[in-house]
């Protein structure tokens, strides 16, 4: 198992595929079948999925779908910034395009690519190179052309369709018809038997200061992107709790509701959780401590409420395992980290 693939993903992001499906007259049952996700978790913004799930899903919407040209590149064209939550965002408040670029492939795996991506620079263009060979060979041509316009779709959204996009590479062969439809859907004709997969601007171009850059916002995302990144390992059984605790679960959830929900005795969870070196206890802390320092410093929230939202049955439990962290009260904490909202 690969890096990324030891990353979980909202699962209302699937909604994009979902909803193109839909529009092909495809069936909700036909996109989630063998996925294990449930109809109702699409509507629950913080319900988290493997990326084996999403494949599945892949899987089912190519076998579903009509055969058109291009069907891959229109869809990469329905994603949005708004998207992708906060890693998006972040890609929106940069200074330039060069650093909305640096910062987008720092947290790639919270994204939807399934490329590998890196950048090419020379002194008159700057391409987005895309690699594909990671992904089953079934798969690959469909989910490059769907990353490659996914790529176009944010580079214009960011520059405010300010940034003309000066080519578009594939290394395979591509038919006519192919051809004519990406040129009519992004309105750059496509070069085949190509030295790479593609696209490319003006060099110049990606040091232009971007309209919506914020220096507070970038500090206050690139934060957020990194912790969840953090949380969205899962990689071993300690991952596995931290995924349940960030995602349907939730932060009041004990011990035997997860092992439950992963096919384990609570015995059996706290024995894995001990050979790799932590505890449920252990792990339900952490998460609640980074949670509370985000919401102390950057909401309005009552210590009541942030109780509540962490788990606890009264703010005194809270206020107690707060001082046992920093040795401070929350209140006191909050003055020194003064809210930016």
């Amino acid at each position: 198992m690969s890096a990324d693939d030891a990353i979980l993903h909202p699962v209302v992001i699937c909604q994009v595929m979902i909803h193109f499906a839909a529009r092909h007259g495809v069936s909700l049952e036909s996109c989630l079948l063998g996925t294990d996700i449930r109809p109702e978790q699409l509507q629950q913004a913080d319900t988290l999925i493997h990326r084996q799930q999403e494949m599945r899903l892949v899987e089912n919407l190519m076998l579903a779908l009509p055969e058109p040209p291009a069907l891959g590149f229109e869809l990469g064209l329905q994603y949005s910034i708004a998207t992708f939550g906060i890693w998006g965002f972040a890609l929106r408040t940069s200074r330039t395009l060069y650093e909305a670029l640096q910062h987008a492939l720092r947290y790639l795996p919270l994204s939807t690519a399934y490329c590998r991506i890196d950048i090419l620079e020379s002194p008159q263009q700057l391409g987005i190179r895309l690699d594909p060979s990671g992904i089953p060979r079934h798969l690959r041509q469909w989910l490059l052309e769907r990353d490659m316009a996914t790529a176009i779709t944010l580079l214009r959204e960011i520059s405010l369709s300010g940034i003309e996009l000066q080519g578009l590479s594939f290394q395979v062969d591509g038919s006519a018809a192919e051809a004519a439809r990406i040129t009519e859907l992004c309105g750059v004709a496509p070069q085949y038997s190509s030295a790479d997969n593609a696209l490319w601007i003006a060099r110049s171009a990606a040091d232009i200061p971007l309209p919506t850059y914020d220096a507070h916002l970038v500090r206050l995302l690139e934060d957020q992107c990194r912790l969840q990144l953090e949380r969205r390992q899962h990689s071993g059984v300690a991952g596995q709790v931290r995924a349940q605790l960030l995602g349907r679960l939730g932060l009041v959830a004990g011990v035997d509701e997860v092992a439950k929900v992963l096919h384990l005795s609570p015995r059996s969870l706290r024995r894995k959780l001990d050979a790799e070196g932590t505890s449920f206890r252990q792990l339900l802390e952490e998460e609640r401590r980074q949670l509370a320092e985000q919401l102390l410093g950057n909401t309005q929230m009552t210590l009541d409420e942030l109780a509540i939202h962490l788990g606890y049955a009264d703010t005194a439990g809270f206020t107690r395992a707060f001082r046992r962290w920093h040795a401070c009260s929350p209140g006191e904490f909050r003055k020194r980290h003064p809210s930016n909202t």
